[in-house]
């Protein structure tokens, strides 16, 4: 997969924010820790990084944007796992930049 500019600007900006990265840290590790647990509800992620459901809340909608996280309906409820095509990519493009 190969990510235009505005896509690699989008996810950069997303993840400039430190609580955008701490909560996909939390997943990441959440993933690592159980490989059956494949997505993560927001009400964890507000307890992991304490922070109020709807600021966690913003915060996930601007990595969702960015199609760094995707987001699985539960009725009114929704659990985000990491976009690895995307992550992935994005983490390709940089490669060069880290000499």
């Amino acid at each position: 997969m190969t990510l235009d500019s505005k896509k690699i600007e989008r996810i950069s900006k997303a993840l400039g924010d430190p609580y955008r990265l701490k909560i996909m840290h939390a997943i990441m590790k959440q993933e690592k820790q159980d490989k059956s647990l494949c997505s993560m509800p927001c009400s964890n992620l507000v307890e992991m990084i304490d922070l109020a459901q709807s600021t966690v809340s913003h915060h996930i909608k601007q990595l969702v944007d960015a199609d760094l996280l995707i987001a699985e309906k539960e009725g009114r409820n929704a659990k985000y796992t990491i976009n690895k095509d995307v992550f992935n990519a994005y983490v390709n493009f940089l490669k060069p930049f880290a000499g």
